[in-house]
């Protein structure tokens, strides 16, 4: 029986997995047309579960070499020799695993590695692939997984060079060499420099400049994933909705392949043990998948918090997106942007800079209340005392969580001052609110309603979702017109109540939660 797979390569005849035959279509009319290019995408994105798709698709047609760096450790980068010595070494590995090298290309290979003295440099050894590249009946494809260990490195800036000038000799002089050259990893080293000699010798230009740009879309499909879904289905019989699950799964991801994998996994190994299988796969296990993932410690997320605090002022930016509603536009030439989109923490939606997606953004928010609750965790502590008058027959009681916090609000801080900003009641109001859902629920911000005067925080607890609207106060006529909005949210979300919070600059305001009828709608709104 198949399994959801979240650790190294997945394989089709073993693992649940998205069909991949058109993205590697794609890729093969790149291999096709000759282009050398890297396949750079952030960490768990499914680059090697690709490259290995790629090679089986292409082997009919080409000669595949396939190797990784994964395994060359930083001594393999010190000299040219040294690594020379490593890469036939990967070669070795693969003749042991049945791949075919002519007789006198691996008499050569074995001399280079036999040699005391006078060992092979890079020239040498790019004789003989060339050599290789002329005998073979069949043209060479080159594919290198994992080269982010080789890229800091000069000997790896002068192998590109190897493989640079042998591609441009291949179009102006006919020598045969390999017919496309791939490589993957987080490090896009298209536009590498060398920073490793005397600043007086640094290469100006990437000796990698020959590369096509690699456009084609890494993420899974909610389409990719109801497939995927429906084999799990057709084995298990659960009774799911898969096109319903595949739309929950990619609303949280946006199609992030470890994220997809990890959520089914979880409802498949974990969820399912504290449940049937059929109640599993519904939007309440979704919701407590998700609500696991968020509490793990991964790799992905250590990665993720690890390379924003390396971009402290990109982390203050997006901290401003989150929790203020500020619009940065994406320019590719900020290097901090172009460094984040390359780690897979951001995106470019519609010449916005937006975090990747819904989960990457609940762990933001997170981490970005943890670090307010350092400072002071009053409302936290508050929210957590009363957390169980909140709770009744499994259900929130949001209108009583708005009336405490109105309180608390007015005992704490006392009357709202004009300085005020909607970040600071928003980011009050989810440390108190955190607690009192924390263990059981989840809550994420609905990106299209962000903004610096309005923000909905969508609440999902025990399989029931809520819908809370936070805004500033413009007057009645405005507010009015938030009731308009509101009961169009509602028709959207498919809910009959609702929950507005109004931070009310008036002197004269009434303060306290009442209840608003819209049309066959209830709304509780709150002011302070």
């Amino acid at each position: 029986m198949k399994s959801f797979n979240t650790s190294a390569v997945c394989i089709p005849e073993k693992h649940y997995m998205v069909d991949l035959s058109e993205r590697v279509k794609e890729i093969k009319k790149m291999v096709d047309a000759g282009k050398y290019f890297t396949i750079n995408r952030a960490r768990q994105y499914g680059k090697t579960t690709t490259l290995n798709a790629l090679s089986g698709y292409l082997m009919p047609e080409y000669l595949v070499l396939n190797l990784s760096f994964a395994a060359i450790g930083a001594a393999g980068f010190e000299t040219e020799e040294e690594f020379v010595r490593a890469f036939i070494r990967q070669i070795k590995r693969r003749i042991r695993s049945g791949f075919i090298i002519p007789g006198d290309i691996k008499e050569q290979f074995e001399d280079y590695m036999a040699r005391k003295v006078d060992k092979a440099k890079l020239d040498e050894m790019f004789d003989t692939l060339l050599d290789w590249c002329d005998e073979s009946d069949r043209k060479i494809v080159l594919i290198i997984d994992e080269v982010d260990s080789a890229t800091n490195n000069q000997v790896f800036l002068d192998f590109l060079a190897q493989l640079r000038d042998n591609y441009i000799n291949r179009d102006t002089m006919g020598i045969k060499t390999f017919q496309s050259v791939i490589f993957a990893g987080v490090t896009d080293i298209k536009h590498l420099k060398s920073k490793i000699r005397e600043e007086s010798d640094a290469k100006q230009n990437s000796p990698w400049n020959i590369a096509a740009d690699f456009d084609i879309d890494m993420s899974l499909s909610e389409a990719g994933i109801r497939g995927m879904l429906d084999e799990y289905e057709g084995d298990h019989h659960t009774g799911m909705d898969t096109a319903e699950i595949a739309k929950l799964i990619h609303d949280y991801t946006s199609g992030y392949p470890f994220l997809v994998s990890r959520i089914c996994e979880l409802i498949d190994t974990r969820i399912s043990q504290s449940m049937s299988l059929n109640e599993a796969w519904t939007a309440r296990g979704m919701d407590e998948a998700v609500k696991l993932i968020l509490s793990e410690k991964n790799t992905l997320f250590e990665s993720l918090t690890k390379n924003l605090n390396n971009y402290p002022d990109l982390k203050a930016s997006i901290r401003s997106i989150l929790m203020e509603g500020t619009r940065l536009t994406w320019n590719v030439d900020q290097e901090d942007i172009s460094m984040m989109q390359m780690y897979g923490l951001i995106k470019n939606d519609h010449n916005v800079v937006r975090v990747a997606n819904r989960i990457f953004e609940t762990k933001l928010y997170n981490l970005f209340l943890s670090e307010e609750e350092l400072k002071s965790n009053v409302f936290a502590r508050e929210g957590d005392l009363a957390k169980n008058q909140f709770i009744m027959d499994g259900k929130l009681n949001l209108r009583l969580i708005l009336e405490r916090f109105i309180v608390t609000y007015t005992d704490i801080c006392g009357q709202l001052v004009d300085r005020f900003k909607e970040k600071d009641g928003r980011e009050l109001f989810l440390l108190y609110l955190k607690p009192i859902i924390n263990g059981t629920g989840n809550y994420y911000i609905e990106a299209q309603t962000r903004d610096m005067t309005r923000t909905d925080v969508i609440v999902d607890y025990l399989g029931q979702q809520y819908i809370i609207e936070l805004k500033i106060w413009r007057g009645e006529r405005y507010n009015t017109e938030g009731e308009k909005q509101i009961q169009e949210y509602f028709d959207y979300w498919h809910l009959d109540t609702g929950y507005m919070l109004s931070f009310n600059f008036n002197k004269n305001k009434e303060q306290g939660v009442k209840r608003v009828e819209i049309c066959d709608k209830v709304l509780f709104e709150g002011t302070l």
